[in-house]
């Protein structure tokens, strides 16, 4: 497996940023939800969502938990 480079992996953290930036009124749980898709790691998550580590892992465990939802369940 190759490594990423520094500027894909800030293009990618950018990308990442912009699909939860328009979901400015969405719960923690459910911008963590949109951003796997992106497979970033924790630490990534909480610096695009300016959250702290461990609110990462506890919206990630909600997920987990109550299942993933789709917008038209909202």
């Amino acid at each position: 497996m190759s490594t990423e480079t520094d500027s894909s992996q800030a293009i990618r953290l950018m990308l990442a940023y912009l699909c939860v930036a328009t979901e400015k009124e969405a719960s923690l749980e459910r911008k963590v939800e949109i951003l796997d898709k992106f497979e970033l790691a924790d630490a990534e998550i909480a610096k695009i969502c300016s959250s702290a580590l461990q609110s990462i892992r506890n919206a990630r465990h909600y997920n987990r938990k109550h299942g993933k939802k789709s917008k038209k369940s909202r």
